[in-house]
């Protein structure tokens, strides 16, 4: 059986070269056949695993050529590891809702089966917080299975995984939807392991991999491509590859229990002031 999974994080946080490299682990060690579809509008998602080839949006072929000219092989491209993927895209800048891009595009492949039976993995990389209706979309209406919340040390990233796991729980009962687990992608900030271990634990979830910050991942953007396909004998690919596997045989999946404000701020400043 397919299974769906939602990636969410702050914007800046690592959330869709973490998706990436996670995929690239799943198919090239794992064995894992991985559909990638892109819901942040600056279509980024599948960069890496495209080797930086320019993705044709979905909401770009709908303005451009319309309806009839959406079909997988127009929109939907294969990358390292025989990966597919495919972007939502945005509006026009300054213009619509960009969360409606998601909503519409998610929808568009399903009528046409891109999201065929023979997928381990279908991966939704989907733009911040959760403020956004459209953005809600792949945890409001069952579109995903499970989610994983990329994070850090940092405040405004613990924030903002707090706010996930609030718009997660929303949706929990109707869609069935739950959190697999908070993903750390280190900034190497004070106590960082002990404040995220303490803070998954509230949430009554596990932080499921740290994954260390390691130049070689900026070196490999640089080059285009995915930490594995770039250097797969490096320590960081082995980081990716035992990330993939932790969630391969990942059985965690709850109903996350969001601190509330004065929590979250007591426990970032406790570690904060930390030597």
């Amino acid at each position: 059986m397919t299974r769906k999974v939602a990636f969410y994080g702050k914007g800046g946080i690592g959330k869709s070269t973490t998706q990436q490299n996670t995929a690239a682990a799943l198919a090239a060690v794992h064995g894992k056949k991985v559909f990638i579809h892109g819901c942040d509008p600056k279509a980024d998602c599948t960069r890496l695993v495209l080797g930086g080839k320019p993705q044709e949006t979905i909401m770009d072929t709908l303005r451009e050529k319309g309806e009839e000219a959406i079909t997988i092989d127009a929109v939907v491209n294969q990358g390292f590891g025989g990966i597919r993927c495919v972007e939502s895209g945005g509006p026009e800048p300054g213009v619509g809702c960009a969360g409606r891009g998601v909503i519409t595009s998610i929808n568009l492949m399903e009528e046409l089966g891109a999201y065929s039976e023979d997928l381990d993995f279908v991966h939704f990389d989907v733009l911040g917080d959760v403020v956004c209706g459209g953005f809600a979309m792949p945890i409001r209406e069952g579109k995903a299975q499970e989610v994983y919340i990329v994070a850090s040390g940092e405040m405004m990233a613990t924030y903002a995984a707090n706010n996930i796991c609030k718009g997660l729980l929303k949706y929990a009962d109707q869609s069935g939807v739950r959190l697999g687990g908070i993903i750390c992608n280190s900034r190497k900030v004070d106590n960082e392991l002990e404040m995220m271990l303490e803070f998954t634990a509230a949430l009554g979830t596990q932080m499921i991999h740290f994954v260390p910050r390691d130049n070689i991942v900026q070196k490999a953007e640089f080059n285009k491509k995915t930490v594995i396909d770039y250097d797969p004998n490096v320590n960081q690919a082995h980081e990716y590859a035992e990330l993939a596997r932790k969630i391969i045989e990942n059985e965690m999946f709850v109903k996350p229990k969001p601190l509330t404000m004065p929590e979250l701020e007591k426990m970032v400043a406790r570690y904060g002031l930390m030597d």
